[in-house]
């Protein structure tokens, strides 16, 4: 299979996901074998195996890579000498433009997470979960200090915002008439007006 310049550019674990994150979101992860992420990426299994060692880190990766860049950029919003409200909504606004900007990496993840092993899906649990921790530290700040309502609990605000970040990959569609930012900045408002006194 040929692969554009840049792509063999790119370094081998990097190529190695990209390949993958492309195959199997055109095909499904179980659909999809080694044989044809290797040759997507131009290189051998033994570089594959030496670089993730089976098809399942893979999968595992495509997740982890997003849910790291989005928990550096949280923490970033999260330390910002700000009012609780500006970083809340920073982080919230995102959380989408981050995860529309690796869309498939997100739907592939929804879509095959029940493939990893139990093992590896409480690594990938126990991520998100600091994730949401760190934005929920930042709603109940925000709460303690009166300047958000209490009328609905923190864990609840976040499952709403999430609930709806996670569902972007069902319809969010890049032609659309809303740029990532535009949909991000109605989420954040969304979520911001949910929790005005």
């Amino acid at each position: 299979m040929a692969r554009t310049t840049e792509e063999g550019a790119a370094p081998v674990p990097q190529r190695l996901l990209a390949a993958a994150t492309r195959l199997f979101a055109e095909q499904g992860y179980d659909r999809t074998s080694v044989q044809e992420i290797v040759e997507g990426a131009g290189v051998t299994k033994g570089a594959l195996y030496h670089y993730f060692g089976s098809k399942e880190d893979l999968l595992q990766e495509v997740y982890a890579r997003v849910l790291r860049l989005q928990q550096e950029r949280l923490d970033a919003f999260a330390d910002a000498d700000e009012p609780v409200e500006h970083r809340l909504r920073a982080a919230a606004a995102d959380v989408v433009v981050t995860t529309i900007d690796n869309l498939d990496d997100a739907a592939i993840f929804f879509r095959s997470m029940h493939h990893l092993s139990p093992e590896k899906n409480k690594e990938v649990r126990v991520e998100r979960r600091r994730y949401h921790e760190r934005f929920r530290a930042l709603v109940e700040e925000g709460q303690r200090s009166g300047v958000f309502s209490t009328a609905t609990p923190a864990d609840l605000v976040v499952d709403y915002h999430f609930g709806s970040v996670h569902h972007l990959s069902t319809w969010y569609r890049p032609d659309g008439p809303l740029t990532p930012q535009q949909v991000a900045d109605h989420l954040a408002d969304l979520l911001l007006r949910a929790l005005r006194p």
